[in-house]
């Protein structure tokens, strides 16, 4: 029996986790949970699922659910986060949160003898060097759940990492990958919500509309398979078939396919080296036909392009871009901002900060902090115009 802890489980994540576990009782306990501030699904939730501990963001609502259930215990905020993550009676922290919040959790789940199963993309894009050497000093192992991470990792089995040659990191091109740069000036929220191939959470479709999401993955790929960014390659590939790639130094290349179901690498983060079944429709190749692939068009989302420069020079520009873009994105999800302006603050946060190497904890906080006052001050100044 493997014991979670499951942070986010309120989101598109955390809930196929759930369901995971569900379908695997005599495999999997989640002892302790955290959601944000959706507490209707955190009741629905525990209908399903009994654990000790829940953490909620806001005091007021863990003071209300005491009342309503007095045998659990309530933690909230930040620090709630990280007390449930270096709990000592769990084997797996599954980190589903969205945002820089996920960092602190991974970090002390790591420090005081975790695994981590991981789908907090900004845990490794602000902070990868510091995991990178928190995971090598603890002797602790990250598991990815992103499709395309766990595709590689699926694909890197049985292989050595030595005769890898490059990561191909497939793309569907998001809501607009049909669209030209003068048809984005207009886009509606709704229409970036309407991701073609995934159901995702709000931040991360919109992520994905403007391709940052992918340029997160290439960081993720750099920290979590230990190749330099020369070696990680995005193909597009709107079908969402072909998860991601590896190609080794003889030319194979060897591929991951299926779904466009979570609950797949999921499963595999939680499990391996081990397989089981898992209920989903049947994958059918034939029902789909053809499968089509070309090369990224960097002029047309240069924040891919963006997140290739600033992970080279490394130091505090990934926090500083992941800052600026959750500002940014956020901003457009509320009609502060159009569309493309998401593009305009990212970039320009990046081009603009003074560069810091990340050594510490605080280093990182401090990047963030600086990003996020860039991007507030420049939604600001264009709102007087």
């Amino acid at each position: 029996m493997k014991r979670l802890v499951l942070l986010g489980a309120s989101g598109s994540i955390g809930t196929q986790t759930i369901d995971v576990v569900l379908q695997h009782p005599d495999l999997f306990e989640i002892i302790a949970l955290s959601v944000g501030h959706r507490i209707d699904v955190l009741q629905k939730i525990l209908e399903k699922v009994d654990v000790k501990v829940v953490c909620v963001q806001a005091e007021a609502d863990a003071v209300k659910l005491k009342e309503a259930y007095p045998d659990k215990e309530f933690l909230h905020g930040d620090a709630g986060l990280e007390t449930l993550a270096e709990r000592n009676d769990y084997d797996v922290l599954v980190n589903a949160l969205v945002g820089f919040v996920g960092f602190m959790p991974t970090l002390k789940a790591i420090e005081t003898g975790h695994d981590v199963a991981l789908a907090n993309k900004e845990t490794l894009v602000v902070g990868g060097k510091l995991i990178y050497e928190a995971l090598h000093k603890y002797n602790r192992s990250l598991y990815p759940i992103d499709s395309e991470h766990s595709a590689i990792f699926q694909c890197l089995q049985g292989n050595k990492h030595s005769q890898v040659r490059r990561l191909l990191i497939t793309a569907s091109g998001g809501s607009f990958r049909n669209r030209t740069r003068d048809q984005l000036k207009d886009v509606t929220v709704e229409q970036a919500l309407a991701h073609p191939n995934w159901s995702m959470g709000a931040k991360i479709t919109i992520d994905s509309a403007d391709m940052m999401n992918k340029g997160f993955e290439v960081t993720e790929a750099h920290w979590l398979f230990d190749l330099d960014y020369d070696h990680i390659d995005v193909v597009m590939h709107p079908e969402s078939v072909v998860h991601s790639m590896v190609e080794y130094v003889d030319h194979s290349i060897i591929a991951q396919m299926g779904s466009a179901d979570m609950r797949l690498p999921i499963q595999y983060a939680l499990t391996w080296p081990e397989r089981y079944p898992l209920e989903e429709k049947k994958f059918d190749l034939t029902e789909i036909g053809t499968l089509h692939f070309e090369k990224p068009d960097t002029r047309r989302f240069p924040l891919l392009a963006l997140a290739y420069e600033a992970g080279k020079k490394g130091g505090n520009l990934d926090a500083v871009m992941n800052s600026a873009n959750e500002v940014a994105n956020a901003a457009f999800r509320k009609g502060e901002i159009p569309f493309l302006m998401i593009e305009d603050i990212i970039i320009e946060a990046v081009h603009k900060a003074p560069f810091r190497e990340v050594n510490t904890v605080q280093d990182l906080l401090d990047a963030d902090a600086w990003g996020r006052e860039f991007a507030l001050a420049y939604i600001r100044k264009a709102g007087e115009k």
